[in-house]
């Protein structure tokens, strides 16, 4: 059990059954009444986002979550394959449980996928990736001065608004938070 008052950005809690990731929180002492934690939650199931407010010094269970560093495979259906690197045992994700990681994994990339007690939570992806460029319009001499943004298909599938000066076959490093463009490799 763990203290409201001990919270930290990125902990891992349980609140009535339910696994939560501490996003934000704030400590507030009114001038009357008794004073509080102000929190903002991500629930690792579905992916939600709470806002919940606790008494100070309140208890929470604090969850153990495993961070094991695999390696993707290939896909089979709507199935991902990813193999442990030191045990070298395989495991499948459904397609849905990881839909929006999708667009910036490919072959072979190093991943660390989290659970809690057996249960496959999802996978942390690195801050930021190198894609190819696979489809993007040409860019025309003088162009850059602009500073102006086209659209450019990755060979995973995403989309970026890229800078006039990015061709077709130019490796790219993406931002994996906010799926933008950060610069060329």
């Amino acid at each position: 059990m763990i203290s409201v008052n001990d919270f930290r950005t990125g902990l891992t809690i349980i609140v009535d059954g339910q696994l939560y990731r501490v996003l934000d929180f704030q400590h507030v002492k009114p001038g009357k009444g008794a004073a509080f934690v102000r929190s903002k939650l991500r629930n690792l199931r579905n992916g939600s986002v709470n806002e919940k407010t606790f008494r100070a010094g309140e208890k929470v269970e604090k969850a153990q979550i495993d961070n094991r560093k695999m390696q993707y495979l290939y896909a089979q259906g709507d199935e991902h394959v990813f193999m442990d690197l030191e045990s070298y045992e395989q495991s499948e994700l459904a397609s849905a449980a990881i839909e929006y990681e999708l667009k910036f994994l490919k072959e072979n990339m190093e991943i660390h996928i989290q659970s809690y007690q057996g249960e496959v939570l999802g996978i942390e992806l690195p801050n930021t990736v190198q894609l190819e460029v696979t489809e993007t319009e040409p860019g025309i001499k003088g162009d850059t001065a602009s500073g102006g943004t086209k659209p450019a298909t990755l060979e995973t599938g995403l989309i970026v608004q890229v800078p006039f000066f990015v061709n077709q076959g130019d490796v790219l490093i993406v931002n994996t938070e906010e799926g933008s463009y950060v610069s060329r490799a």
